[in-house]
């Protein structure tokens, strides 16, 4: 009898919620926490307290493999104010410079969006939750602070741009890697028309496989199995006897098709059960980077 699986809490597991728009991702991880009775309640991607859209939820142990949906590329929509610039470079902030940018048209905005679109660098923005110096920069920038910040690389893989009924107002659809401030391209684009812009109605339609089709309110939870957390990896079945190894945290050969490719992988017990996520050591052997089931005991 394969007992891994059984070993796994039916409260382990993650949740996909449409983040309303006044929540801190805190306030709906708070919030889980009270409904599901249980301490052990985390996220992955933070999102501004006026954005919505797609804030994955782990839970017991599905806590441990949020790392693996937080580094997943994200999809955005969202408005670009042009002919003015804020503070926080959203429309929370106070406006800090404006200027006429009447004649701009879309194919301009289209033109300049197109050069946002590959490897770029961006410096992250003061009322960002980057750590500088072990304070987030929006704790500074709420001091009255401003720090220097190292740009960083990232990647936009596609910006679209609409025009929208307001000439100073075009609609944006982005898919960026993880760790792309969307506010701050909206900033570029207002830069590279040689002007000013700002970002407003932020939404996060999609974290790599989880949409906000498929998202639910956080007092509606629906609790999905930890496999799902990992389903976008290349994965690996293990018979029991190989199972009661994975789950004690064993070195495994790379034997056959076994832990093909660069990994990570997902290892599964024979029931579907997922057991741990191993990574590659050399060309021979793989460990586990996170071991779900069976990691502790009852």
């Amino acid at each position: 009898m394969n007992r891994t699986g059984a070993e796994l809490d039916p409260g382990d597991g993650i949740a996909v919620v449409d983040k309303e728009a006044g929540w801190t991702s805190h306030d709906v991880v708070a919030r889980a926490r009270k409904i599901l009775g249980t301490r052990k309640v985390g996220h992955a991607g933070t999102l501004d307290p006026d954005a919505t859209g797609v804030l994955v939820l782990g839970v017991g142990r599905g806590t441990r493999l949020l790392r693996f949906i937080g580094e997943l590329s994200k999809n955005y929509q969202g408005v670009v104010v042009l002919g003015v610039e804020t503070s926080t470079l959203d429309a929370t902030g106070e406006i800090v410079a404006t200027q006429d940018m009447s004649q701009v048209t879309l194919g301009d905005v289209r033109r300049v969006a197109a050069r946002l679109v590959g490897n770029i660098e961006q410096t992250p923005p003061m009322v960002s939750a980057v750590k500088v110096g072990g304070r987030r920069l929006y704790e500074l920038a709420r001091r009255g602070e401003e720090v220097e910040r190292k740009p960083r690389q990232v990647t936009v893989h596609r910006l679209d741009v609409e025009a929208t009924a307001d000439p100073m107002r075009y609609r944006i659809a982005v898919e960026c890697s993880s760790g792309t401030y969307v506010r701050s391209i909206a900033a570029d684009i207002g830069h590279g028309l040689g002007g000013l812009a700002h970002l407003t109605d932020l939404r996060r339609t999609a974290i790599g496989p989880f949409e906000a089709k498929g998202a639910s309110n956080v007092e509606d939870l629906r609790l999905l199995p930890p496999s799902a957390a990992v389903g976008h990896l290349a994965s690996v079945t293990v018979p029991d006897e190989v199972a009661q190894r994975v789950v004690h945290g064993a070195v495994l050969g790379r034997t056959g098709s076994r832990f093909a490719g660069d990994g990570p992988w997902a290892v599964l017990a024979e029931d579907g059960c997922l057991l741990a996520v191993y990574e590659a050591v050399d060309s021979t052997t793989a460990k586990p980077a996170v071991v779900v089931s069976g990691a502790t005991s009852g």
